[in-house]
């Protein structure tokens, strides 16, 4: 496994990014909503995350795509709030109901050297724009103390392009969703309006930045892009239009997508009758097949197999003790 890229950055280069970031977070610039709150004097933007660290869960996850799962597990650390707030989310004990605590830099830092301990084929990163700069030093802090592992960011897409930059570098392995193909359902769900451009804008950047997936000869990903893609009921995702823009902007043997099955409405998914239920097998039957056609490789589901596994009660799920084996 080749050691993260972040490994190589110098202190100056560590300290430039810290800056900007810290910058770009004084105004809560961070995220394409651009809140301008000062959150470090209490105010909160509709995020709603205040300014320290605030983690629900550390451990090692076994439900990713098997090249970040691996046989290790991913280190993944599941951050509290959201700048989405998807009304179906999965994760809404965070997203929306803020279950977490208020994590110092040293102590994360220390988290994470413990999933490099116990073998985690990487750190993954989930929904952690809205911390970037604690996130960024706590990494700095973690390097200086040994951690090698690839960083994975895992996030809904919705990301400037700006922010993305500044991970250039410390971020080796993407994972970001690609929601919807159309922006009235992402207004409808997840009250952003302005979500598929700069999505799709959000994708090209991250692609330039550190291109088609790559893994070591064990199949564990190393560096690389994977595009997430939930199908939602009744084609409220727009499945078909994400399809387009993948083969408009990408050659298809360089993009690997994780076409999801998984979908279970959740929170307040009941309040809209057209994604209420599951989703069809043959729905994702026939968008599996047109992704397949089109020639994208990448990782699909069995709706059949899905289940409640698939969700997990943050309420419940307390941090492990990371000590190594």
């Amino acid at each position: 496994m080749r050691p993260g890229s972040y490994t190589y950055l110098t202190a100056a280069e560590w300290s430039e990014r810290t800056r900007a970031l810290d910058r770009m977070a004084n105004e809560c610039e961070l995220c394409p909503r651009r809140c301008r709150v000062d959150r470090g004097a209490g105010e909160r933007g509709f995020c709603g995350a205040p300014g320290e660290l605030v983690v629900s869960s550390i451990f090692p996850h076994h439900g990713e795509e098997p090249p970040i799962s691996g046989t290790g597990g991913s280190g993944t650390v599941f951050f509290t709030y959201c700048t989405l707030k998807c009304v179906f989310c999965q994760n809404y004990q965070i997203s929306h109901e803020e279950e977490g605590r208020v994590i110092a830099e040293e102590e994360f830092a220390q988290k994470m050297l413990g999933l490099q301990a116990l073998g985690c084929h990487n750190i993954n990163l989930v929904t952690a724009t809205h911390f970037l700069p604690g996130v960024v030093r706590a990494l700095r802090r973690a390097a200086a103390g040994g951690l090698t592992l690839p960083i994975v960011y895992n996030c809904g897409g919705y990301e400037r392009t700006e922010t993305i930059d500044l991970l250039s570098g410390i971020v080796d392995i993407w994972l970001p969703d690609m929601k919807y193909g159309s922006d009235a359902p992402a207004l409808r769900y997840s009250k952003a309006s302005d979500y598929v451009p700069v999505n799709q804008e959000a994708v090209r950047r991250m692609f330039r930045q550190v291109g088609p997936l790559r893994c070591d000869e064990k199949g564990i990903a190393e560096r690389g892009l994977i595009i997430r893609h939930l199908v939602l009921p009744n084609g409220q995702s727009a499945s078909n239009e994400v399809l387009a823009f993948l083969k408009s902007a990408f050659d298809p043997e360089d993009v690997s997508v994780s076409l999801m099955a998984q979908y279970r409405p959740m929170y307040e998914a009941h309040r809209h009758p057209e994604i209420r239920g599951r989703v069809r097998a043959v729905e994702y039957e026939a968008l599996k097949r047109a992704f397949i056609a089109a020639g994208f490789g990448g990782f699909y589901q069995d709706p059949a197999a899905m289940d409640a596994a698939f969700c997990i009660d943050f309420t419940r799920r307390k941090e492990e003790p990371l000590t190594g084996r």
